[in-house]
């Protein structure tokens, strides 16, 4: 008997721990469902509100309207308004030289004298021979009035006399010629002869330049040619460094062949001579006023269609891409046409973000204070 109870109670106790086993798995079943409910609704609500990113951040600059002139940029040359190349026009050895290459001369001043030779004396030959054929003429007419002598023979002695007259004005031609003086007041810019040389008739001997006023010349094409008027202002700054200022003188009515442009020369007075022929330049035409925007090269960019502009901030902090006018550059930055009033440009980081896109604008100047 004893033996029996020893075996009841085996089982009692096994009843026990399978019972106590059977009642922790089911609080942990009990508590693991409950805390599943309380998780999901709060993952769901995690999924259905994202956070935002934050704006990116640009820097800005505000950029007010200015008053711009337009104008046609041409590059050109200077010219002389006048360069004649003199040459003889009589025959002979040069015996005197009157000026030097590079050296102002006035009108008619001596650059070379060709000798004479024996010109004077067929000058005295010549007027010899005017004075026989004027007597031989009166006594010839004196003749024909009393009848003595015939109208053909008078005519005659009148042709004669015309001869000789002639022979007188052709030798004291050659003798001017045989001086050669300047056509105008200006620069010598070459001389072809010197002291001894022989030159024939049509011989280069000098070539005289007239540097005042100077020209500057250049060309426009044919949408810019209707601008541009006679008398209207103009500038050239010179490679040399010279900014002169002057007025349309001429403007082309036909174009050029060959580039289809027109040329147009702008007068410049140069009572020192102190500009020279060919010197390179760049010459400005302004025309009409109006307002523009002055900004950085680096602000320009390109739109998917390939449009040039710049990005701006609107009043809601988006961006907006405008398209623009590229007007003229400077070394300082780029004029440009197309916006209206004053506008918060994109300066850098414009190539990082959208049209349409929120952004966080950061004033130029702090940031670069920070």
């Amino acid at each position: 008997m004893f033996r029996a109870d020893r075996t009841t109670g085996r089982l009692m106790n096994r009843s026990l721990v399978i019972a106590t086993v059977v009642a922790l798995a089911a609080a942990g079943w009990i508590l693991s469902g409950q805390i599943g409910r309380d998780d999901r609704p709060a993952r769901a609500d995690m999924a259905a509100e994202p956070v935002a990113p934050a704006p990116r951040e640009v820097r800005v600059r505000r950029v007010e309207p200015r008053p711009w002139q337009r104008q046609i940029i041409a590059h050109g040359r200077t010219e002389a308004t006048r360069s004649v190349k003199i040459r003889a026009e009589t025959g002979g050895r040069i015996v005197r030289i009157g000026a030097d290459k590079g050296q102002k001369v006035k009108t008619g001043a001596l650059i070379a004298e060709i000798d004479a030779a024996d010109r004077p004396a067929q000058l005295a030959e010549a007027r010899a021979l005017l004075r026989q054929r004027e007597m031989e003429y009166e006594a010839a007419r004196s003749l024909s009035r009393k009848g003595f002598r015939a109208e053909t023979q008078l005519a005659a002695s009148a042709a004669e006399l015309d001869a000789a007259r002639s022979r007188i004005a052709r030798i004291e031609t050659d003798i001017a010629r045989t001086r050669i003086g300047a056509p105008f007041e200006g620069a010598l810019d070459t001389r072809a002869v010197e002291l001894g040389d022989y030159v024939k008739e049509g011989d280069d001997v000098a070539t005289v330049v007239d540097l005042d006023p100077v020209l500057v010349v250049g060309s426009v094409t044919e949408r810019e040619i209707g601008a541009l008027a006679v008398g209207a202002p103009a500038t050239a700054a010179l490679v040399t460094g010279e900014k002169l200022e002057g007025r349309i003188r001429y403007v082309a009515s036909v174009a050029d062949t060959a580039t289809r442009t027109f040329r147009f020369e702008v007068e410049i007075p140069n009572p020192d001579h102190a500009v020279r022929h060919g010197v390179t330049s760049q010459i400005r035409l302004p025309l009409s006023e109006t307002m523009a925007h002055f900004v950085a090269p680096s602000a320009l960019t390109l739109d998917d269609e390939g449009r040039m502009g710049v990005k701006i901030v609107t009043a809601e902090s988006r961006v907006r891409f405008m398209p623009v006018e590229f007007l003229a550059d400077t070394p300082e930055g780029i004029w440009i046409g197309g916006l209206d009033g004053a506008v918060t440009v994109i300066a850098v980081g414009q190539g990082y973000v959208r049209d349409g896109e929120r952004v966080r604008p950061v004033a130029e100047s702090v940031e670069r204070a920070s």
